[in-house]
């Protein structure tokens, strides 16, 4: 090994290591974030799930590392590497999964979830089983090729399809940063490692490749280690203290909506915060601006006249809300509740509630609503006709 090869080999694995310490840190981070914040505040089940997924991820990712590295692709014969390359390859089904339970709200760990990873893993355990170093490829390990270097690019796209959704109505400001970075970063390095794998005839990465390879990975963990230290304990996935009143109010037509509020010692240092959210109130509770069509956060804050970061901002920081959709449902839904109980209402199609309080169809009001009140708006129209 000249003095040049053994220079760029340590830098190889000085990347290496640097990229797996910031896995750690990562996994710490996301661990101390599934904690409870407070006796009484416990840990979401969405910070729990993160944290039992980054428990498999940030191991599987370190072998990923480790095995990549050209020192020992070339060293161990096929038969040792089929675990990590199992491994590595059901990577981009857990990284999938782990930024939808990053960015959405709503997302639930299933079962079936599973199967994916599985599937992956075994096409990359037979690739490496069917490969034999100087005999004609079987169809086997040629399938089992094409798997490996196609199902993880689909999954990659998918990881920037759940990066992108939900994007326009997400609060939490750190977070909207991090779905950017994500959808750039994971688009420049899955189209640069297709173009390097590809050219790559056996799939294995030749020195300098592995170490742009690494070079990528390393600024990908980097930025969201940056960006996930900083945040607060419970930024992530425990939502904010709801401060608004759990008493609704009335309102002249007789429907109950949440009570207005009062900023906040984050907010109350902008002279504005209140009569923002005081004009916020009026044009939702009064107005019925929630009953709009198509009604987005940009709307909103244009019928507002106030900058849309703003807006954002103090429905997150003061109403306590991590997504604008579930800030508005809560007006739609207390609406829907109060026209179910309503015996002059009785006759009206549920249908027709839905779109009335400003839903688009019955899928979406049929699970909102249950989600709140832990009834069908079926079960919960016919048990307050009983009642009444």
């Amino acid at each position: 090994m000249t003095e040049l090869q053994l220079a760029a080999a340590l830098l190889d694995a000085a990347l290496r290591g640097a990229a797996i310490a910031l896995l750690l840190l990562i996994a710490l981070r996301i661990r101390r974030d599934s904690a409870p914040v407070t006796p009484a505040a416990p840990a979401t089940a969405r910070a729990r799930n993160a944290a039992r997924l980054l428990t498999l991820f940030t191991p599987a990712l370190c072998i990923q590392i480790v095995s990549s590295t050209p020192l020992f692709e070339r060293s161990l014969p096929p038969s040792w590497q089929a675990l990590p390359v199992g491994i590595s390859v059901g990577n981009s089904v857990l990284f999938w999964l782990f930024v939808q339970l990053l960015f959405d709200d709503d997302f639930e760990l299933r079962r079936w979830h599973a199967l994916p990873w599985l599937f992956m893993f075994a096409s990359g355990l037979t690739f490496a089983l069917s490969f034999g170093e100087g005999t004609p490829a079987t169809t086997v390990h040629l399938v089992a090729q094409a798997l490996i270097r196609w199902l993880p690019l689909l999954f990659a796209v998918l990881t920037m399809v759940a990066a992108v959704r939900r994007w326009s109505a997400d609060l939490v400001e750190s977070r909207r940063r991090l779905r950017a970075f994500v959808v750039v970063a994971g688009c420049v390095y899955t189209a640069v490692m297709v173009a390097l794998r590809l050219n790559a005839g056996h799939g294995m990465l030749a020195a300098p490749a592995a170490m742009v390879d690494i070079a990528f990975l390393l600024v990908i963990v980097a930025v969201p280690t940056v960006a996930v230290v900083r945040l607060h304990p419970g930024e992530l996935f425990t939502p904010a203290p709801q401060r608004a009143a759990i008493a609704p109010v009335t309102t002249p037509a007789g429907t109950a909506v949440p009570a207005p509020v009062q900023a906040d010692t984050d907010t109350a240092s902008d002279p504005q915060a209140q009569p923002l959210l005081d004009k916020l109130h009026a044009l939702m509770a009064d107005q019925r601006a929630y009953a709009q069509e198509n009604l987005t956060v940009a709307s909103l804050a244009q019928q507002l006249k106030v900058p849309e970061y703003r807006l954002r901002r103090a429905i997150n920081r003061s109403l306590g809300h991590r997504n604008f959709n579930a800030y508005v449902n809560e007006f739609r839904l207390r609406e829907a509740q109060s026209a179910l109980r309503d015996p002059l209402q009785s006759h009206l199609p549920i249908l027709t509630i839905a779109l009335t309080a400003g839903f688009q169809s019955i899928g979406p009001f049929n699970r909102a609503f249950k989600a709140l009140t832990g009834q069908t708006p079926s079960e919960y129209r016919q048990q307050n006709s009983a009642d009444s």
